[in-house]
């Protein structure tokens, strides 16, 4: 049996709507021995919030399955001064991180949603402060880069490329604590206690999901649902080890391929 990492956002739901046979595919996995993981970059909601949203669409899972990068974000920067530019809802999965409004030793950039918040969180004003933190010798990190998001409305721009425009302007390089950092997954391996090479990354982002798993070992499978784009695979050197309509195909396409 093999240790899977599933990621959350277009693989098991779009915009808080579960995709069709996710509830029983993940019964599925479970059923067939296999470990699980929920390994996400969003942060639009806590791991409670988002463990509660799956559990509404009856995928069955516990908090502590869920693996987000709020929560590496604490074990990074305990003991620092942190500005942070995330969302509300994020705030008390960073509980244990000294937060501020200036006199940062580092910044935390979090992601965009789909409501007016994010106009407020990364507006001209709060961007200027996380600059002038930088140039004050602050760090910049942020929990991803990922440039788009895919919601039911379409594609969406995301905090990637804040986190590319802080770059370019204090000169500094951003430390990424989700996915794709291999420590992001080092931690998912210590949780299933699994080795890399046996371990099995299913995502629908091709550069965040597959790639970052294949720099650590792992094998891939990427979902034809979220953010799949048909023309970026085929232009890309970066190949999975297999290619899945949706979630609800997975476990069989699994029992033929280990």
């Amino acid at each position: 049996m093999a240790a899977i990492l599933l990621d959350v956002d277009g693989v098991l739901h779009v915009s808080g709507e579960a995709l069709p046979g996710a509830a029983e595919a993940v019964q599925r996995l479970r059923e067939n021995g296999h470990r699980l993981r929920f390994v996400t970059n969003t942060t639009v909601r806590s791991r409670a919030q988002l463990g509660e949203l799956l559990r509404s669409h009856a995928i069955e899972l516990e908090d502590d399955e869920i693996q987000t990068s709020a929560r590496a974000a604490v074990n990074v920067l305990r003991g620092k001064r942190v500005l942070a530019l995330t969302m509300h809802a994020l705030v008390h999965d960073l509980e244990g991180l000294d937060l501020v409004g200036e006199g940062a030793d580092a910044v935390l950039i979090g992601g965009a949603d789909e409501t007016p918040e994010t106009g407020l969180v990364f507006s001209y004003m709060n961007l200027a402060r996380a600059f002038a933190e930088l140039e004050l010798g602050a760090e910049l990190y942020c929990l991803h880069r990922n440039r788009w998001w895919q919601t039911k409305r379409g594609p969406l721009l995301d905090s990637g490329a804040f986190v590319a425009g802080l770059e370019y302007a204090a000169q500094v390089e951003a430390t990424v604590l989700g996915k794709p950092s291999p420590q992001y997954f080092a931690a998912a391996f210590e949780a299933l206690d699994a080795d890399p090479q046996l371990t099995w990354m299913v995502g629908d982002d091709l550069e965040i999901d597959i790639a970052g798993a294949q720099g650590v070992g792992m094998r891939t499978v990427l979902l034809r649902t979220g953010k799949f784009r048909p023309d970026s695979v085929e232009a890309s050197r970066t190949q999975p080890d297999g290619i899945v309509s949706s979630i609800r195909e997975l476990p069989e396409w699994l029992e033929e391929h280990l």
